[in-house]
């Protein structure tokens, strides 16, 4: 079983910065695939980005080259971090896993029932 636990969100003005990190709780996470989704209001969630037990990284393309998602899994950590936020990234970000040891595997965003295990989210707001 692995818990996974959101903070980092917040307020931000257009153009700026946040910072999010998932802790968790798991037996050898580096063999886990971790990602990042989202839900804003009155939408479906969608996937954010992801990373696997080797490193590899896809990234949804409405955030490429202004997020980036890393992993310590000496800490239990996963982060987003995220610049030039645009209004259009305000949404509950939550962190996700499933197990998978493949070096060279690319962890895809959909479909999302391959994710097993989710937190609870964490909000992002963006004001102009």
């Amino acid at each position: 079983q692995v818990q996974l636990v959101e903070s980092g969100g917040g307020s931000v003005q257009a153009g700026g910065s946040l910072r999010l990190s998932c802790a968790a709780s798991a037996y050898a996470l580096s063999q886990y695939c971790m990602g990042w989704f989202r839900r804003a209001p009155g939408q479906e969630r969608e996937g954010v980005a992801s990373i696997g037990s080797g490193g590899a990284t896809t990234y949804a393309d409405s955030i490429k080259g202004r997020f980036v998602i890393s992993r310590d899994n000496a800490k239990n950590t996963l982060i987003l971090q995220m610049n030039s936020l645009e209004r259009e990234d305000a949404a509950m970000y939550y962190c996700a896993a499933f197990e998978r040891y493949n070096a060279d595997y690319i962890c895809p965003l959909t479909p999302q029932w391959l994710w097993d295990y989710w937190g609870q989210g964490t909000q992002v707001t963006v004001s102009s």
